[in-house]
């Protein structure tokens, strides 16, 4: 038991060190005369607005997947915990590839923290059940039984929502963006974990976003 107490807080300081090591800037320069300039994904380039960008996704997923590391239904759950995503949804004025926060949580924490948590494929359920039909079939085979259904439930359920805020007159336009993301009992519908992260921007120009 003494050991076990010393170890969890060991291994979640460890993942989190990790979580939070950050891309080594690049040194934006002055574009005159380049045609392409290589980036990090963490940094804002010269072509930029008061949307979301890549240096905010970065940000924002890197906090979240410290944030649910660090909870002790996560820590001290008892086997690993299986985690589904649902949908994010976008309330800004921004069209924003809402996968793109989620995905680059979960590759985070497969990535980084050994483990610790499962991600279930939900959204590749179709072909999930076509690969079952044909081991039950027999026309593939199984190193299980055919016959008994290996699709596992799950635990939480990870979803969240951008929120937004903008305003415009003669001088530019600001642009305030609420994250917040939930992890949600999949037994329960309790929510057993909320964070945010929010992020103003000011700029002469608008930007159009695809």
């Amino acid at each position: 038991m003494y050991q076990r107490s010393v170890i969890a807080p060991i291994v979640a300081l460890a993942a989190a060190a990790v979580l939070s090591a950050g891309c080594a800037s690049s040194g934006v320069k002055n574009p005159s005369g380049t045609g392409v300039t290589v980036l990090n994904a963490d940094e804002q380039g010269f072509v930029a607005g008061t949307g979301v960008e890549s240096q905010d996704i970065v940000s924002v997923t890197d906090k979240m997947a410290r944030s649910i590391l660090a909870r002790p239904q996560i820590q001290n759950a008892q086997g690993t915990p299986r985690v589904v995503l649902l949908p994010l949804e976008n309330n800004t004025r921004f069209a924003v590839n809402k996968d793109l926060l989620l995905t680059r949580m979960r590759a985070r924490l497969n990535s980084q923290t050994q483990g610790k948590v499962l991600f279930l494929a939900r959204d590749r359920m179709a072909a999930l059940e076509k690969e079952q039909q044909l081991k039950q079939s027999g026309q593939l085979t199984s190193n299980g039984d055919p016959n008994v259904v290996a699709f596992q439930g799950a635990d939480f359920f990870l979803t969240g929502s951008l929120d937004g805020s903008s305003t415009r007159n003669a001088r530019g336009v600001s642009d305030y963006i609420l994250y917040t993301f939930r992890l949600i009992d999949a037994r329960t519908s309790g929510i057993v974990w909320e964070d945010m992260a929010e992020i103003k921007k000011q700029g002469l120009e608008d930007a159009a976003y695809r």
